[in-house]
């Protein structure tokens, strides 16, 4: 890993070395002897590989020294400038303009590789940390998987419940017809002329001149069937849950499995939802 990012920046520094011995050559050579330029060139060079190789050195002691850092900067602002001055100056600037930023590109280079060492890791850290995100996935995955379940088991529950209210308002739907007919059938019947005959026929030899009011029966209001009606038992509190979830999972030994308790406990007439029973089975198991 670490050949990744030193690789490119010695290749980088070869490369700015090489121009700027090579520009400083060519453009002083012209006004002053080629061996003043020599070391010229090789000056800029020098300062610029002594300052890297002072960072270098106390990077891997842990340090670091803003004034070399400076000094490593200017001596490649200064190839920098060497080369764009050279290029604005030759025949052909652009060629020479392209490849001007190399002193600076290969100074970022080793700021990288810098950056990459004060940050990275051993291999075990890297599996330590490997292994964390997968067990948080994992743990993630399984809530997911737990709350689906639960949410669709909640689903199916009330589905049940709207059913049977559905199934309960159309029987009293029904009833409240039938009734409504015979009623009907009934006020007609008494407001006929000839059962008015009929009753008078029958009631007079008994009490001369009266004829009876023959009045229906008060029927009363029906009462709908409340939510709470559809619940086999009353709602039971978080305690008295336990109590009884703990009472039959106990009720065997080795004691019960949760799947086990559960048919138990609703055979036994109780109710509770899947959600509150599981709660309670994790409570009083833990």
């Amino acid at each position: 890993m670490k050949a990744k990012t030193v690789l490119p920046a010695v290749a980088m520094t070869a490369v700015s070395m090489v121009l700027t011995l090579a520009v400083v050559v060519m453009w002083l050579g012209m006004a002053v002897p080629w061996v003043v330029a020599l070391v010229v060139g090789l000056g800029i060079d020098g300062g610029w590989l002594a300052t890297l190789a002072y960072e270098r050195r106390l990077a891997a002691q842990g340090d670091h020294s803003i004034p070399v850092t400076v000094v490593g900067w200017a001596f490649g602002a200064v190839a920098t400038g060497v080369l764009v001055a050279h290029a604005l100056n030759s025949s052909s600037p652009a060629a020479w303009l392209a490849v001007s930023w190399f002193p600076l590109a290969a100074k970022a280079l080793w700021l990288v590789h810098g950056l990459w060492e004060r940050t990275a890791l051993t291999p075990k850290a890297l599996e330590s940390i490997r292994v964390i995100q997968q067990e948080a996935r994992d743990e993630a995955a399984v809530a997911r998987a737990r709350l689906r379940a639960e949410a669709a088991t909640e689903e199916t529950r009330l589905t049940a419940v709207t059913g049977a209210g559905a199934r309960v308002a159309r029987v009293q739907a029904e009833t409240a017809k039938t009734l409504s007919k015979a009623w009907s059938t009934l006020e007609t019947t008494r407001a006929s002329e000839e059962t008015g005959k009929a009753l008078t026929s029958v009631t007079t030899p008994v009490t001369l001149g009266v004829t009876p009011c023959w009045e229906l029966p008060v029927w009363g209001p029906s009462e709908p069937v409340s939510a709470p009606a559809l619940e086999a038992v009353p709602s039971l509190t978080d305690d008295e849950l336990d109590a009884l979830v703990e009472e039959t999972r106990t009720s065997r030994t080795p004691p019960l499995s949760y799947r086990e308790m559960a048919a138990r406990f609703r055979a036994a007439g109780h109710s509770a939802s899947e959600v509150r029973l599981r709660a309670a089975w994790k409570r009083v198991a833990a």
